[in-house]
């Protein structure tokens, strides 16, 4: 396993072997991939969509480099298999930018290209470079386009977290009575896949023959609304919403369409959003309860 920093939330090592390094240096790159077969390339400079609407040239640069770093390594290091972790930011905002007639987003509905972000365009770009090394040097590589992944041990404060976390975040910290603030007007739409399916996607995917751009996500769309009343309900308490609409929303609605995954690798998500969100709420709960910055936690 390699980052260039560590944050300490994972409870036990899932490695043989940890390094620290930028990967945005290709002699880092060349170091971690000697002598292995299978790369799984989830590196990235990447947050919410307050991150990403405030640092869009670096999440291009880094990001680029990264991976630019990582094919040359894998390409040199003769490994047999690389994974991308892409994005559902690369579909054509056009698509999803009304709730009406909105249509779960396939995989081909990429092209003609229009990300609704710097992050879409740098993750689409990624792809075809991706590609490109796939036939020029007959690297082996899969794409996961991933929707709204959440779970626990993942940023819940400071400005990368997604909106999973960050609601969770805040019920926790709210007051019983109390309210909470959600931007826009929480009818934006969303998907959002758990990590445990998200895993079993990857692994799925990579153990199968399929190269082309896959979704790995949940069809279950909800409103940013329904998804903050899920975790009130979890958290027990009586919270209130109040909406900031001057804050980034991203698209109006998204939603992953499933279909060719489950045709070409029989994959689908298992664990419903009320589970997933109850266990990343519980834990980030128990993080907060640990800095102080609440009183007591639930086991």
């Amino acid at each position: 396993a390699v980052d260039i920093k560590w944050d300490g939330f994972m409870p036990e090592p899932y490695y043989s072997e940890k390094l620290t390094l930028d990967l945005r240096q290709l002699d880092n790159c060349t170091q971690a991939t000697q002598n292995i077969d299978w790369i799984f390339n989830l590196a990235a400079d990447m947050g919410g969509i307050h991150y990403i609407t405030n640092h869009k040239a670096d999440l291009l640069y880094n990001n680029t480099l990264i991976n630019l770093n990582m094919l040359r390594a894998a390409v040199q290091s003769k490994a047999q298999r690389v994974f991308l972790a892409s994005s559902a930011c690369i579909y054509p905002v056009r698509l999803q930018a009304s709730n009406k007639n909105f249509s779960n987003l396939k995989e081909d509905d990429a092209y003609p290209a229009q990300p609704d972000s710097f992050y879409g365009w740098e993750k689409l770009f990624s792809e075809k470079l991706f590609e490109a090394h796939a036939i020029d040097y007959g690297l082996d590589v899969r794409i996961a386009r991933f929707h709204n992944v959440f779970g626990p041990y993942g940023v819940y404060e400071g400005g990368r977290e997604k909106v999973p976390a960050a609601l969770c975040r805040k019920v926790t910290l709210a007051t019983d009575p109390g309210e909470i603030e959600i931007w826009g007007d929480g009818k934006q739409s969303r998907s959002f896949c758990y990590i445990d399916d998200c895993v079993k996607g990857i692994m799925v995917l990579m153990e199968s023959d399929y190269n082309k751009p896959l979704n790995i996500g949940s069809d279950r769309m909800v409103s940013i609304d329904e998804l903050a009343d899920i975790i009130i309900v979890i958290s027990g308490k009586q919270v209130k919403k109040i909406y900031n609409q001057q804050a980034p929303q991203g698209v109006r609605v998204r939603n992953a369409d499933l279909s060719l995954i489950k045709k070409v690798l029989g994959w689908q998500p298992q664990v419903s959003l009320e589970k997933g969100l109850s266990e990343t709420y519980l834990w980030i709960e128990r993080q907060l309860h640990e800095d102080g910055e609440v009183a007591e936690s639930r086991t």
